[in-house]
């Protein structure tokens, strides 16, 4: 028996119109799709495969929580996970991905494993950038980002600027500025033309 045989979906052998799986995701899941994104995770999915009259639609309905490193300290922050996607399977001769939603199964196999599927509808829910809320970040971690973030030259010339590590901003203090007098001097000509 393999990591992911619950997860397929015998079509062939669906007797009823409307057939209805749970699934409940725990953290040997994602261990086991081994992908990048999403190490662990606590979802529950209940997929709906409805047989019409020349495919068959999936229905996921998601709902949980994952935990994905901090962009910002790398610590595991959790975030929620809720989606409803759609998948249209259909019978073919070759397995095939066709669009954004259309699969075609060889129709000798007759069944579609739906583990990776799944994995892609959580991980299309997860923002781009996730960092923690302001001040829930590693103190360590962002003492460190803060400190190397500034640049040397910049703190040798008195400029004030400073990494906001909890909001991700770089702050500008007024200072006053040192201009080379000689600047001035070319201004003065600037202005009389």
């Amino acid at each position: 028996m393999g990591k992911f045989d619950k997860y397929k979906i015998n079509l062939k052998g669906m007797q009823a119109d409307l057939v209805t799986y749970e699934f409940a995701l725990d953290n040997l899941y994602f261990s086991d799709i081994d992908a990048p994104e999403i190490q662990k995770g606590k979802v529950n999915v209940v997929l709906t495969v409805k047989n019409t009259t020349h495919a068959f639609e999936f229905t996921f309905q998601t709902d949980g929580v994952v935990w994905v490193p901090c962009d910002r300290c790398l610590d595991e922050m959790e975030l929620p996970v809720t989606s409803t996607d759609k998948l249209m399977v259909k019978f073919g001769q070759t397995f095939a991905e066709e669009g954004d939603n259309l699969v075609i199964i060889p129709e000798d196999e007759g069944a579609i494993n739906v583990a990776w599927f799944i994995y892609e509808f959580i991980a299309l829910t997860i923002p781009m950038k996730h960092v923690h809320a302001p001040g829930k970040c590693n103190k360590a971690m962002t003492s460190k980002l803060s400190k190397h973030l500034r640049n040397d030259s910049n703190d040798e010339d008195g400029d004030e600027s400073a990494y906001e590590p909890e909001t991700g901003v770089t702050v500008e203090e007024d200072t006053e500025e040192h201009i080379d007098p000689r600047w001035n001097e070319l201004k003065k000509i600037l202005d009389n033309n």
